[in-house]
């Protein structure tokens, strides 16, 4: 069989998780909480799915950019290996700066800052927004020669190291602190203390930092998010509330060239009235969302299928037709929304139950296409919209207790 063996990520990434909390529950920290570790990981989900879209797009990218623009003709050894990690960890450097100075890329990046915590499940707040930004900064590795095959190869053993860096378990590392990136540097990059914004870029090495000035060693103790905490577990809002925000504030602006400022200048020029105004338009009034376990219970029960359907999915994806890989993706996809809805306590969550239906059904047809499960199908719509408003309120009675 032709597996895809980068699937089992999944499970290794989820355990190392669960032993980090673990470990920090018998320190007696409480470095998680329920709803932040459960939107850190719906992030992550939705990042290593739209993975199996695109990763073929970006090497297509590096491999044309090779063959059409090459400098240099570069082959594979030791040495340029080496060179390649210094060039790749220096090419992220800029990137990760740009993304937190430029407004527009800072859209893309702010979705791994919006956590109030430090774990191992704050790595996974990565959007595909990122990776495709991130593939525009890496395509200067081909021009200079570096072969695709190398740079993919480098950009999974690259893309490894950050997972180990964001967490709180692990003090300072010694000499390391000197040359690589460890987690007290990068507690310090995830900080919202004033002394820390804008500090400590780095990935793997954190020779950039001090070279460039961006260092700054760990002190105080870190107050970890963005310095206005976006205060929503909602999937939709945490992916694209800055982007709402900054063309609030584009259409506000007067003259082209202040516009200009806002989507090309710092993230600080986006109008402050920004935020508040689209979170009246569009979010709950805060305080009025209440947990409950039976609630919490639902959102883990629908996370652990979603885990368990893209670890299969994954795994076997050479053998999955593309329209099934399309209703797959929509069912994760309109799942995590859901858990965010859930979490918000949004009553139109229940809609969503209609469109994973129907998602389902489509996948069903596919496979065993004929009048049976087409008239099953329908009689199950109908029934659904004939008794819609008893439904909802089951559901909504079961789900959240009204």
């Amino acid at each position: 069989m032709h597996l895809n063996y980068l699937a089992f990520a999944v499970p290794l990434f989820l355990t190392l998780m669960g032993l980090e909390y673990l470990v920090a529950s018998k320190q007696g920290k409480t470095y998680f909480r329920f709803n932040d570790s459960v939107m850190n990981i719906c992030v992550g989900i939705a990042e290593r799915l739209s993975d199996t879209f695109t990763v073929g797009v970006f090497y297509f990218v590096y491999a044309y950019l090779y063959e059409h623009y090459a400098i240099f003709n570069i082959q594979s050894s030791v040495l340029l290996w080496i060179v390649l990690l210094f060039c790749t960890d220096f090419v992220w450097y800029w990137y990760h700066r740009l993304a937190h100075e430029v407004t527009l890329f800072w859209c893309a990046h702010v979705v791994h800052h919006q956590s109030e915590e430090f774990n191992y499940t704050v790595s996974a707040r990565i959007t595909v927004f990122q990776a495709f930004l991130r593939t525009g900064f890496w395509s200067i590795l081909p021009i200079l020669g570096f072969p695709p095959a190398m740079i993919t190869s480098m950009l999974l053993v690259h893309g490894l190291y950050p997972f180990f860096i964001h967490t709180r378990t692990i003090g300072k590392l010694g000499l390391l602190e000197y040359i690589l990136v460890t987690p007290s540097h990068h507690r310090v990059h995830h900080a919202s203390n004033p002394q820390y914004l804008d500090k400590n870029y780095g990935d793997v090495f954190i020779i950039w930092d001090k070279l460039f000035g961006t260092f700054v060693k760990e002190g105080e103790e870190p107050v970890y998010g963005l310095t206005k905490p976006l205060e929503s577990n909602s999937f939709l809002w945490q992916h694209f509330h800055f982007l709402l925000e900054m063309v609030y504030s584009v259409r506000r602006a007067n003259g082209f060239g202040n516009k200009l400022r806002i989507i090309f200048g710092k993230p600080d020029n986006v109008d402050e009235k920004a935020r508040p105004a689209l979170e009246a338009r569009f979010l709950m009034p805060a305080g009025t969302q209440q947990e409950t376990p039976k609630l919490n219970n639902y959102v883990v029960w629908q996370l652990s299928v979603t885990l368990l359907l893209l670890f299969s999915f994954l795994l076997l994806e050479h053998y999955v037709p593309l329209f099934i890989q399309v209703c797959i993706s929509l069912m994760i996809v309109l799942t995590l929304i859901n858990c965010g809805a859930i979490l918000e306590q949004k009553r139109w969550v229940f809609y969503i139950e209609y469109a994973r239906y129907i998602a389902i059904v489509a996948a069903l047809f596919y496979v065993w296409p004929g009048p049976l499960v087409f008239s099953l199908s329908v009689l199950v719509i109908v029934l659904g919209f004939s008794f819609h408003s008893v439904l909802r309120d089951r559901y909504l009675r079961l789900v959240y207790k009204v």
